[in-house]
């Protein structure tokens, strides 16, 4: 049973160092969301986040830089997303339903491919409430994380 257990928890630690790794390869991107929002089932507050994308694992990792949570991580499912022409600016793009916002998409500048989050519980629920598509679309403009300027 010790055995196990400590076999998961080396697994688990490995999982972690290795993705702490892959989005450390990526670039991070800093964005000021001035409302709150759901990101893959999580509710987080308005303020500063760091957005880091990790292609190898299909995931966009959003790190909590200001309030009680500041460090606190949250790793979400994503799937490819691809537009004709690059974006100009880093950009995250939000479903906006009544008053509620949820992150739908990651785009990072000069790029053609970005990250698209898959719709969550409650934003499928929010859309059947609403009978109607996507009320609008909000888009926060990002910037290079101050090291990588």
């Amino acid at each position: 049973m010790k055995t196990r257990i400590l076999l998961m928890t080396s697994l688990f630690v490995l999982t972690m160092v290795a993705a702490g790794q892959v989005v450390q390869a990526q670039q991070l991107m800093l964005v000021d969301i001035p409302f709150d929002f759901v990101a893959g089932g999580t509710t987080l507050p308005a303020g500063e986040y760091s957005v880091g994308q990790s292609g190898a694992i299909n995931t966009v990792l959003v790190l909590t830089q200001q309030g009680a949570d500041r460090g606190a991580a949250v790793m979400i499912p994503t799937y490819g997303a691809q537009r004709s022409t690059p974006k100009s600016k880093a950009t995250l793009v939000f479903h906006h339903y009544r008053d509620q916002y949820f992150l739908s998409q990651v785009w990072s500048a000069g790029e053609i491919r970005g990250r698209q989050l898959m719709k969550s519980a409650a934003e499928k629920e929010i859309i059947k409430l609403a009978k109607a598509e996507t009320k609008g679309e909000v888009t926060v403009a990002a910037r290079l994380t101050p090291a990588q300027r």
